[in-house]
């Protein structure tokens, strides 16, 4: 039994070593970018899109090395997926620096920030974010449901839920929305609807740990600017009923903040 384990893992070890080479080819390709970038700033914005993608290529690499252990020792392979949950932080952070991680403001508070990276297409963008949510998903489910990580995750979607609502064009949206016959109709509906959904679940998911796992007053604190994110997409699409309903909910969630701290309850 011990001599097929060993087996095992001599030939989970020979089948990662291709993938490993390609994700250390990866990042000494990151490390040029970066120099680059240090030494000439003409288009950052599209340097880091890029590295932004990379990042989620690794990610997925990493995961398909647990995969592998799965497979062949019938184990998680914890290294591998905790690589995998710190690239795809750099991964945000990249977009992060392109779009700003401003949860709830005017667009035009970043609007010369999405400017930077006019030129790529709508639908690019669009495949950009859904890479970046699907990569997260696939972690989400590779740790498993009582993973230690299960809070943290939170703050890691969280911040992807800003950064694709960041991607979106508030002005262009506001446009091509209601304009069947515009030749990014499709694509906007879609984007917005993905974006106002990661925007409701974190707003909840931040509220959970709030109350299920931290009491930290700052978790609160972005529940309720999720809401209010929420809540500024409704009054830019005219929802006018959406709006209040949530200018409602934002409020009972800033009474029961204000009560909890009252009674020493949210620190």
């Amino acid at each position: 039994m011990a001599k097929i384990a060993e087996e095992s893992r001599e030939l989970l070890k020979a089948k990662s070593e291709p993938y490993k080479q390609e994700i250390d080819k990866i990042l000494e390709k990151e490390k040029n970018i970066l120099n680059l970038i240090s030494k000439d700033t003409s288009g950052v914005a599209y340097k880091r899109l890029l590295l932004a993608e990379d990042m989620i290529y690794i990610a997925t690499i990493y995961m398909t090395i647990n995969n592998l252990s799965v497979e062949l020792l019938s184990t998680k392979n914890t290294d591998a997926l905790n690589e995998a949950r710190k690239i795809l932080y750099k991964a945000v952070i990249y977009l992060e620096e392109i779009v700003t991680n401003i949860i709830d403001a005017p667009f035009s508070e970043y609007e010369d920030k999405l400017a930077q990276i006019a030129n790529i297409p709508l639908d690019k963008k669009y495949f950009i974010v859904r890479k970046l949510g699907l990569a997260i998903r696939l972690l989400m489910d590779a740790y498993g449901e009582n993973t230690k990580w299960k809070w943290a995750f939170v703050e890691l979607n969280g911040r992807f839920a800003v950064t694709a609502k960041n991607m979106l064009d508030m002005k262009a949206v506001s446009k091509n929305y209601f304009d069947p016959r515009s030749l990014d109709y499709d694509t906007t509906i879609y984007f917005v609807r993905m974006v106002r959904k990661l925007i409701s679940q974190a707003a909840d998911q931040y509220r959970d740990r709030y109350e299920l796992a931290t009491q930290r007053i700052d978790d609160m604190r972005n529940a309720l600017q999720f809401v209010s994110a929420q809540r500024r997409f409704c009054i830019n699409l005219n929802e006018k009923d959406e709006a209040e309903e949530l200018k409602k909910k934002g409020q009972v969630w800033k009474d029961k903040l204000e009560n909890d701290r009252k009674k020493g309850r949210a620190k």
